[in-house]
C-alpha cells in the first residue's frame, strides 16, 4: 500500500479528462459536493482519507470533483438522474458512476467507508464497480443510455385551469394549515425561514389588507428574529436551525439568505413601521458588508464564522445589490454601496456581452450565466431603475431579459442550462426562490416600464403552470406572487 499516493487525484470537468477516462478505459467517478454540507464533510473525512480507497480511485477511476454553487447545471442534472433511479431528491454530496462516455450507471449521495445493512462500504464498492467495468461493460453502458433516455420526460399534455384571485383564499387556508402556531415558521425539522413563503404572505396582504396574512407574517419574523437563527452577537442570519423550535442553527451563513431575509424585513418595516424590523435587516446587510465583502463584491458563504472561499456568484450578489437599493430607500448611505456594488458585478462579470455564472475575486471568470444569473441580475437592474430612475439600468435589464426568452424561455416553459446538459427549471423554490419565477417576474416589470408585449411570456408560463399554482400555491410561493401580481395588473 506504501506507493498509493496520499491524495485522490482530482480531475475537473472537461473534455481532457473525459479523453483521459476513454484512453484508459476506465470509469469516472464524479462527486458533487458543497464545501459546508454536514454529509460531505463527513465523507470527505471518513472515506476519502483511507489509503486503501484513495489507491483503487487513483488507480481504477477518473475522480472528477466539482462544486454544486460552480456548476449548478450538473449538481441540478444528477440530482435528476438521483430521483429517477431512487425514487428520492438527493442532498450533498451527489456520488455518481457513469462510463467513460459520461453514461451514468450508479448514483448515491453519502456512502459510508464501510457496510451498513444491505449498503456497500465504499471501498467494496469502488471494487465492485471497477471489476463490472471490465467484465460486464456494456450491461453498465446499457444502463447508463436507458437513463439519459429517459432523463427529460416526454411532452405531457398540459392541463390549463383558470386563473383568477380566489388563490388568495387557497393561500389563507394553506398557510395556516402549514403554520408552525408554537414556534412560527413553517414545517418542522430542519426548519428553514422560507423567505418565499415570507414574501408571498406580504404580497397577498398588499393585495387584500386582510389582517390574517399580516399576522402570520409578524409572528414568523418575530419567531425568526428572536431566535438562535439570528446571529445577535456576530450579525447576520443562519441557514437553518435543527431543530423545530429554532434551537441548534447549523453553522452556515450563506449570502442568498441574508439579503433575501432582510429584503423582507425591510418590506415588512414599510408595511407594519416597527423599528425593530428596519433594525434587524440593517444589522444583517451591515454584516455582510463587513464579513462577506472585498472589493465591492460579495463572498458565496461563511461557515463556522470564516469564508469558505472566495467565490463569486452573479445571482447571489445580485440578490444583494437589489436590498442593497432598497435599504437605500430607508437610509441613503447604502445608495453609494448599492451602485459601485452593481458597477462591479457587471464589470468582472459581463465581458464582452457575455455573462458569467462565478468566479473567484482575483482570477477571470470560467462559467457562463445560467438562467438565474440573467433573471437576478435583471431583477437587480429593475430594483436600481426603480431607486434611482436612471434609464441606463432599465436598457441593461431590457438586454438581459430579451438573452433570457432567447436562450431559456421555451413556449412557456424555460430551461435552467442549455448546450450539452438541458436542464428544465422548476417552480418550486427550494433554497431561494425559482430562477423560472424571477425570470418571468423581470419580464413582468419590462411589459409595465418598457412594451407590454413582454406580458404574453408572463401569461404563458403561468397558463403552463395553472394546474398546479391554482391548487398547491405555496409549494411554488415565488411563481403565486406572480401570479397575483399579474392579476393585480389585470385589475387595475
Amino acid at each position: 500500500m506504501s506507493n498509493y499516493l496520499e491524495t485522490i487525484q482530482w480531475h475537473s470537468w472537461r473534455e481532457e479528462t473525459f479523453q483521459k477516462a476513454r484512453d484508459k478505459n476506465r470509469s469516472i467517478f464524479l462527486y458533487i459536493t458543497q464545501s459546508y454540507s454536514k454529509w460531505s464533510l463527513q465523507m470527505e473525512e471518513e472515506s476519502f482519507s483511507k489509503e486503501s480507497i484513495i489507491g483503487i480511485l487513483n488507480e481504477r477511476f477518473i475522480p472528477i470533483k466539482i462544486y454544486s454553487d460552480e456548476h449548478p447545471e450538473l449538481s441540478r442534472y444528477y440530482q435528476k438522474v438521483h430521483k429517477m433511479m431512487n425514487r428520492s431528491r438527493a442532498g450533498f454530496p451527489i456520488s455518481v458512476f457513469m462510463t467513460e462516455n459520461l453514461e451514468p450507471f450508479y448514483v448515491s449521495s453519502y456512502i459510508a467507508p464501510e457496510a451498513k445493512k444491505e449498503l456497500l462500504g465504499f471501498e467494496a464498492l469502488l471494487r465492485v464497480v471497477s471489476n463490472k467495468y471490465i467484465t460486464d461493460n456494456e450491461t453498465l453502458v446499457t444502463k447508463g443510455r436507458e437513463i439519459l433516455n429517459n432523463i427529460n420526460p416526454k411532452v405531457t399534455k398540459i392541463e390549463a385551469t383558470k386563473l383568477h384571485l380566489n388563490i388568495l383564499k387557497t393561500i389563507k387556508i394553506h398557510s395556516q394549515e402549514l403554520l408552525d402556531k408554537e414556534y412560527g415558521g413553517f414545517g418542522s425539522s430542519p426548519k428553514f425561514p422560507n423567505t418565499s413563503m415570507l414574501e408571498l404572505l406580504l404580497d397577498s396582504y398588499e393585495v387584500t389588507k386582510d389582517r390574517e396574512f399580516l399576522d402570520t407574517l409578524i409572528f414568523s419574523l418575530n419567531s425568526i428574529s428572536n431566535s438562535e437563527l439570528n446571529d445577535v452577537n456576530n450579525g447576520g442570519f443562519y441557514t437553518y436551525c435543527q431543530e423545530k423550535n429554532w434551537k441548534n442553527p447549523y453553522p452556515l451563513k450563506t449570502l442568498y439568505d441574508n439579503a433575501l431575509l432582510s429584503k423582507v424585513y425591510l418590506r415588512a418595516y414599510q408595511v407594519t413601521k416597527k423599528e425593530e424590523y428596519k433594525s434587524i435587516a440593517f444589522k444583517s446587510i451591515d454584516f455582510v458588508i463587513s464579513k462577506l465583502s472585498k472589493s465591492k463584491l460579495f463572498y458565496a458563504k461563511e461557515y463556522n464564522g470564516k469564508e469558505i472561499d472566495e467565490t463569486i456568484i452573479t445571482s447571489w450578489n445580485s440578490m444583494m445589490v437589489s436590498t442593497l437599493f432598497t435599504a437605500s430607500e430607508i437610509d441613503e448611505k447604502y445608495r453609494n454601496i448599492a451602485e459601485e456594488s452593481l458597477e462591479e458585478l457587471l464589470s468582472k462579470l459581463y465581458i464582452d456581452e457575455i455573462l458569467y455564472h462565478s468566479t473567484k475575486i482575483d482570477d477571470n471568470p470560467q462559467i457562463e450565466a445560467f438562467l438565474e444569473d440573467y433573471a437576478y441580475i435583471g431583477d437587480a437592474l429593475i430594483t436600481a431603475y426603480q431607486s434611482t430612475l436612471n434609464q441606463a439600468y432599465i436598457v441593461q435589464a431590457t438586454d438581459f431579459a430579451n438573452i433570457l426568452i432567447e436562450r431559456f424561455y421555451k413556449y412557456g416553459k424555460w430551461n435552467f442550462s442549455n448546450g450539452q446538459f438541458t436542464v428544465e427549471e422548476e417552480i418550486f423554490d427550494y433554497n431561494y426562490p425559482s430562477s423560472l419565477s424571477v425570470g418571468a417576474s423581470l419580464l413582468m416589470s419590462i411589459s409595465s416600464l418598457v412594451d407590454i408585449n413582454y406580458k404574453k411570456f408572463v401569461f404563458k408560463t403561468l397558463e403552463i403552470n395553472s394546474y398546479n399554482l391554482m391548487r398547491e400555491p405555496l409549494s411554488s410561493p415565488a411563481l403565486s406572487s406572480l401570479l397575483l401580481r399579474y392579476l393585480k395588473f389585470d385589475v387595475e
